[in-house]
């Protein structure tokens, strides 16, 4: 006679466990569908990865350090040949 309650309690906790294996799946599988359209969603609007945008930003810093190198040495190139303009004058 004791079993009959403990029965009951122990279906409902199988139950109950059974539940949430299944809404942690269709949790799993709701996330994967959204990912996956996220992903189609940015590829189709040309969104660059973010890996790639730290290169090209670290490549433009670079090309900004040795333009202004070579600005800096074209206007030492400028002052001499001017001096040296008026010196042959």
């Amino acid at each position: 006679m004791n079993q009959g309650p403990n029965r009951i309690f122990d279906e409902i906790a199988k139950l109950m466990t059974d539940g949430a294996g299944l809404a942690q799946g269709i949790r799993r599988e709701a996330e994967a569908a959204f990912r996956a359209q996220a992903e189609g969603f940015l590829a189709n609007m040309d969104v660059v990865k973010r890996e790639e945008f730290d290169v090209v930003r670290e490549m433009a810093s670079r090309a900004r350090a040795e333009n202004e190198t070579l600005r800096e040495e074209l206007e030492v190139l400028k002052e001499l040949v001017a001096k040296n303009a008026k010196a042959d004058k």
